[in-house]
């Protein structure tokens, strides 16, 4: 499914549960994209930290189960592993109630972390991880260490986290932005663009924080993808949706992996539209899926 090549990957950001009236599951975009990255072949490295605490441990555990190195997870003797609240309305969206402080509000820089991105291709990030300044710190601090990696900004939105200079400052360290369509508004009018045309912002995007390349989803709708200057689209792929946890995590994961495997961009939207269903239509945000599965589900929609 993918080229023979070899792309070390890192992921820095919340790992947590996510609880759903009386279940938890282990989540966090972070370790969502890293733990679908991983699922694919690559070595994949998380840097985060988690409690003194049951959960702290089940999630290390975890973790180590499906091939992730955790040199990078700290354990903190002063905070609790992360939670969220997660609520579903009637078409499986999600909205959050994030617990602070948390665990991963307290990430360090040290010797673990910074080899660990000195040997990096390819830097996943978020927003989120930037609303306490220890994390924050650290991210900027790793995102320096290592100039000649590939660095993916995963906006992912969460109020009150967040004020556009905190945004503008992680986008102009990105070579690739990821949002979804409300984000990707709402930002560009923060910065004095007004438009309704998505192409138009994307353009806006790219120029304004001089980063090549820019995907927008679309939830049902699919997605738009710039990449070397070139707009590709896809529709999506209907499917009978559970949750959309981690849906939009999957497809990110997923898109990155393709386009730095084989650089065909159509062929590589197509697979993170299918792998981004795939997962809407499970409960969760981290659902196993063969390769099989992946390949036969693109076949019958052909």
């Amino acid at each position: 499914m993918f080229l023979n090549k070899k792309i070390n990957a890192v992921s820095f950001g919340e790992v947590l549960f996510d609880v759903f009236g009386e279940e938890k599951k282990i989540g966090g975009a972070p370790l969502n994209l890293a733990l679908r990255t991983a699922s694919f072949g690559f070595p994949v490295a998380m840097i985060s930290a988690v409690g003194n605490d049951e959960d702290g441990k089940i999630i290390c555990d975890y973790v180590r189960e499906n091939q992730l190195d955790t040199s990078g997870i700290i354990t903190t003797e002063d905070y609790d592993t992360g939670i969220v609240q997660v609520t579903l309305n009637e078409r499986g969206s999600a909205t959050y109630e994030i617990k602070f402080p948390s665990a991963w509000d307290f990430i360090e820089t040290n010797n673990d972390t910074l080899n660990i991105v000195k040997n990096a291709d390819v830097f996943f990030y978020g927003s989120l991880v930037c609303r306490n300044d220890a994390s924050r710190n650290t991210l900027f601090n790793l995102l320096d260490s290592n100039p000649g990696m590939f660095k993916v900004f995963d906006v992912n939105l969460r109020k009150p986290f967040y004020h556009i200079g905190l945004l503008e400052e992680l986008m102009n360290k990105a070579d690739f932005i990821k949002f979804n369509d409300e984000e990707i508004l709402e930002i560009a009018a923060e910065l004095g663009f007004k438009s309704d045309d998505l192409e138009e912002n994307i353009r806006f995007i790219s120029e304004k924080t001089n980063t090549g390349s820019v995907c927008v989803t679309l939830g049902k709708h699919g997605s738009i993808l710039l990449w070397n200057d070139k707009f590709y689209k896809h529709g999506g792929y209907p499917v009978k949706v559970a949750d959309t946890v981690g849906a939009g995590d999957s497809f990110l994961a997923s898109l990155i992996a393709r386009l730095l495997s084989d650089k065909n961009p159509e062929t590589a939207l197509d697979f993170a539209s299918a792998v981004g269903a795939l997962v809407a239509s499970y409960s969760g945000a981290n659902p196993k899926l063969r390769n099989e599965e992946i390949e036969e589900f693109i076949k019958e929609r052909v």
